[in-house]
């Protein structure tokens, strides 16, 4: 409940760095042809001509280079990287299949950046609130934002929706069958309902106009106020029903209460082992190796092989976290303030952000052809560094400490949107490759990889025994994805290209298919659950994960032209 106070609290912010993000991309003039299954047209926007991109794949191997350097369609918008430059150019033919390799490879690390920046970094008052929701919504800003990847942002929602409501879900269930809360239940569904229904309706009218995507935005912030009030009315009742029992039996505790008694008196800290008995004061030089060591060593010692591989690759992306994103935890009585690494992150935080934003566009760019932008910020940012420094203390914060929460939350968000632009861009060029469209790919890869963190997270739950709170994790997270996504993508359009609408012409099948499935799960759920009276069993989860498996298998025939309409 806390997380979904803190998304409301923290929604103008993240509009702000969209609106950043979204204006500093908007320096070119991208163009409006479509690929894959939908159009953006911006009005008086600028059409250029230009050949596929996927028709690559049909050259003679020598004139492919030629074609990718030269082809409009065949450049990227963003990103650090050209991936089909560096395919067709850098790798002789015989070793494409390694190039492809070394692609997933590099397209699973930037799923792993995504999940654990949004996961861990910052955590507290700063970016929590989004949580395992940022890569979608960020992945949704990117791809949105170049009409030849608009198919990756709406494949991905819808294709999260049907993952997290049948494999999700359905898996929760097989693992800990649980009596659903029947309230919250069917006012998440409902909502999410009425977002895929405004969905739908604005692919079949081909447009969605400034005020339906202020709509979705209204929408979510109406959701977030209900959840509020539901859960203030339900807390009242239950407050009311408890003071009433206690009145008439006083000498009776609760099962809840005495389980939670015995825990307090039978548990014990054994972190106090690992003390010192004498405590002595810790040197700067101590403070900042501590502050930039992401490894728990007595955790280290009693975890399996897997958890330590997976740890091993995660290290290098929590130093670098750590080293550039601060964390503000109010929770803590230094608030988290780490004096050497808090001043080193005033220099090396603000370089990110620059050298993030728009790819380093505005990074590199001279001031008056003397001095890059980057070079402005490390002498400031050292200045700023050395006043904190010796204006303050290592034992306690400063008061302006909460300052650096905001610094967090920027880095992080352009931390997100450079990892996320880079997996749009790695996806477009499978795609290209393949000759997959971009519906496809968002619905299977994107939505994958932006969903596997919440469905280890929601199976986690489950497990230690939270089934309830791992179910309704299910839908409130896929409900903001689906009105701040989409909504926010088209809004930040709108305003970036100076037009009343944004155009959306589906001209496939596919996309027709994927929203009528996650409209059948929904409406599955929605009969099935009352039915069991709430108490979702093995049964249930298990005709989830079959409904999932069905809609793949339709998915590729439908790609590959097998289910197809008849020409009339």
């Amino acid at each position: 409940m806390a997380g979904r106070w803190l998304a409301l609290l923290w929604a103008p912010g993240f509009l702000c760095v969209a609106l950043i993000l979204e204006t500093a991309s908007g320096t070119g003039d991208p163009s409006t042809k479509a690929h894959g299954h939908f159009q953006f047209s911006a009005g008086s926007v600028n059409q250029t001509a230009m050949a596929d991109c996927r028709a690559v794949c049909g050259l003679n191997t020598s004139d492919r280079c030629d074609f990718v350097r030269r082809n409009p369609d065949c450049r990227s918008e963003a990103g650090y990287l050209d991936y089909l430059e560096g395919i067709f150019c850098y790798f002789p033919p015989n070793l494409l299949p390694l190039a492809i390799t070394l692609y997933v490879f590099w397209l699973l690390y930037l799923f792993l950046i995504l999940g654990v920046t949004a996961a861990k970094f910052p955590h507290g008052v700063t970016f929590l609130a989004f949580g395992n929701g940022a890569p979608d919504i960020f992945s949704a800003l990117v791809a949105f934002s170049d009409p030849r990847t608009a198919g990756l942002a709406i494949g991905a929602l819808f294709g999260a929706g049907v993952l997290v409501t049948t494999v999700v879900a359905g898996g929760i269930t097989i693992l800990h069958p649980f009596m659903a809360a029947s309230r919250p239940f069917l006012r998440d569904i409902a909502f999410y309902m009425v977002a895929v229904f405004l969905t739908f309706t604005a692919l079949y009218l081909g447009r969605i106009t400034l005020a339906w995507a202020l709509g979705y935005l209204g929408l979510y912030v109406f959701y977030v106020v209900t959840v509020i009030i539901c859960t203030w009315v339900y807390q009242r009742q239950r407050s009311r029903s408890l003071v009433h029992s206690i009145s008439e039996t006083p000498e009776l505790l609760s099962e809840s209460e005495e389980d939670q008694m015995s825990s307090n008196t039978n548990s014990y800290d054994y972190g106090d082992e690992y003390r010192p008995l004498l405590l002595g004061q810790e040197t700067t030089v101590q403070i900042l190796i501590q502050a930039l060591n992401p490894l728990d060593y007595r955790k280290w010692r009693t975890q399996s092989i897997s958890w330590r591989v997976l740890k091993v690759v995660k290290l290098p992306v929590e130093f670098l976290l750590l080293l550039t994103v601060p964390v503000v935890d109010p929770d803590k009585d230094d608030r988290n303030w780490k004096r050497p690494l808090n001043c080193l992150q005033l220099v090396i935080s603000p370089l990110v952000l620059v050298l993030t934003l728009q790819s380093g566009v505005y990074g590199i760019y001279e001031i008056g052809g003397l001095l890059p932008v980057w070079a402005v910020v490390v002498i400031v940012g050292t200045a700023l560094a050395s006043v904190t420094f010796f204006a303050t203390s290592n034992r306690e914060p400063p008061r302006l400490h909460w300052l650096f929460a905001f610094l967090g939350f920027l880095t992080s968000a352009l931390w997100i949107n450079a990892a996320a632009t880079e997996v749009v861009n790695i996806l477009r060029s499978l795609g290209v490759i393949f000759r997959l469209s971009n519906t496809v790919l968002g619905l299977t890869l994107l939505a994958w990889g932006n969903s596997i963190g919440d469905a280890f997270s929601d199976f986690t739950l489950a497990r230690q025994g939270y089934p309830r709170m791992a179910f309704s994790a299910c839908f409130g997270g896929i409900i903001f994805n689906i009105l701040v996504g989409v909504g926010l993508g088209c809004l930040l359009q709108i305003i970036r290209n100076h037009v009343v609408e944004v155009k959306l012409e589906p001209d496939g099948l596919l996309v027709w298919v994927l929203a009528s499935a996650l409209g059948l799960s929904l409406v599955f759920s929605l009969v099935s659950v009352p039915l069991q009276c709430f108490q979702l069993s093995k049964a249930y989860g298990l005709c989830l994960l079959l409904f999932y498996v069905c809609f793949l298998v339709v998915v590729l025939l439908t790609e590959f032209g097998v289910i197809h309409l008849k020409k009339v």
